[in-house]
């Protein structure tokens, strides 16, 4: 049921929504002075969220930055959430735009960083199409020659809770014992983080896909780019999910 309600809740907070809703009402409403609101409200919306500079300022002061890792010290496990792929119509599974998230995984193992690769991810679909991204992601890791006895794979989990619910049950079954690294995207470290200690798993931090290179100011950053609107939802949503996740 939480699952369900967590994909309506992201339905309701995408901004566009907001504004597509405010414009139909706009639009088809007989009432004067509520069309005038809506349709500008939806307006000074729109300008908004097109803002870049606007976004980076939000962005930059979300997202966890670069970490360096001690010298020396060795992981036991890098938990690798998943995210990173997607499927096609006929459910072949494929790399998307956060494939860092696997990438920094196999460099930490192949640098000596840690001991073990923990992948967590099933599939995060209301419609489940039989695709698990645990487990396409252990033939990939396979292939490039990573032995079974240094790869644990949850091909159960559906959202950040469940990948630390199932990542702990997984390395207590297995054994591997703290401290471990949690490997995620900078912008979903925030949450991710708080859901994993909060589940009394001892992890330290290690972000990757990074969105942006930093914070700099140019006057191009005010000029209003729609490409910068479909940027919100990724940030409302760890937003939101933060805020939901830490009254839990």
């Amino acid at each position: 049921m939480y699952f369900i309600l967590s994909k309506i809740l992201y339905f309701l907070i995408l901004p566009l929504n907001w504004v597509i809703t405010l414009l139909l009402i706009a639009a088809y409403t007989r009432r004067r002075k509520l069309r005038k609101w809506t349709g500008g409200i939806a307006v000074v919306l729109l300008l908004v969220l097109s803002c870049p500079y606007l976004f980076t300022v939000v962005a930059w002061n979300w997202d966890f930055h670069r970490v360096e890792l001690p010298e020396g010290k060795k992981y036991s496990a890098a938990i690798v959430l998943g995210g990173f792929t997607s499927t096609d119509d006929e459910q072949n599974g494929f790399f998307n735009a956060t494939a860092d998230r696997f990438i920094q995984g196999m460099r930490l193992y192949e640098i000596g960083k840690v001991s073990h690769i923990l992948i967590t991810g099933g599939n995060g679909q209301l419609i489940h199409g039989g695709y698990s991204e645990g487990e396409w992601t252990r033939l990939q890791l396979k292939q490039l020659n990573v032995p079974d006895s240094a790869v644990l794979i949850d091909g159960k989990s559906r959202n950040t809770y469940e990948n630390a619910k199932f990542s702990k049950e997984l390395l207590q079954e297995k054994g591997i014992k703290p401290k471990y690294l949690l490997v995620t995207s900078a912008f979903h470290m925030r949450r991710a983080l708080m859901i994993f200690r909060n589940q009394g798993i001892d992890v330290d931090p290690y972000p990757c896909n990074f969105f942006l290179g930093g914070d700099a100011f140019s006057l191009q950053q005010l000029i209003p780019d729609f490409a910068t609107v479909t940027y919100w939802p990724t940030y409302v949503k760890e937003m939101v999910g933060y805020m939901v996740n830490s009254k839990m």
